[in-house]
């Protein structure tokens, strides 16, 4: 488990869907400067678009993984298992209707015993536990289909895992 004071904290997106220009740079940047603030981490769970966009985050430990709309690239795999803090966290995009997301991307995991499993794709934020493990979607921070907010997410490690959603609007 984590000794730290004070919890680490990983900014989590997801679903950005955002062009490499300086608008979308700079859009990033205020979120990880503003909503997100302070993070010792950031996690995006899929569908950035432009890859390049990752230099944005150059200053932070950066976990990705590659969603449905995101080109196919080498160094970008469909899932991840992350140990942080002495947690297990799996991470996937997701693909499919949203009925039924999180049990299709929790058996992606299938052998591996999960603390927390972020995913997108849906564009609905979720925070749930479900047998001991935290479900976790920030949502988009740029198209927010039909929900309340644009979102994103925030998870706080200590000696527990825990989520956040941030509404943007």
């Amino acid at each position: 488990m984590n000794t730290h004071t004070s919890p680490l904290r990983i900014g989590v997106l997801s679903d950005t869907h955002l062009p490499n220009t300086s608008d979308a740079q700079i859009f990033l940047l205020d979120l990880v400067d503003s909503a997100l603030a302070p993070l010792d981490m950031l996690f995006h769970a899929g569908d950035l678009v432009a890859p390049d966009l990752l230099t944005v985050f150059a200053s932070y430990p950066v976990h990705v993984v590659r969603g449905n709309m995101d080109p196919v690239t080498p160094d970008v795999p469909l899932k991840k298992i992350i140990k942080v803090g002495g947690f297990t966290i799996g991470m996937m995009h997701g693909w499919g209707p949203p009925w039924g997301l999180e049990e299709r991307v929790l058996a992606e995991f299938s052998s591996v015993s999960l603390d927390c499993l972020v995913f997108g794709h849906s564009h609905r934020p979720v925070c749930h536990r479900r047998d001991g493990i935290l479900f976790f979607n920030p949502g988009s921070a740029t198209d927010r289909r039909g929900m309340a907010a644009h979102t994103v997410g925030v998870l706080e490690i200590s000696d527990n895992i825990r989520g956040m959603i941030i509404p943007l609007d």
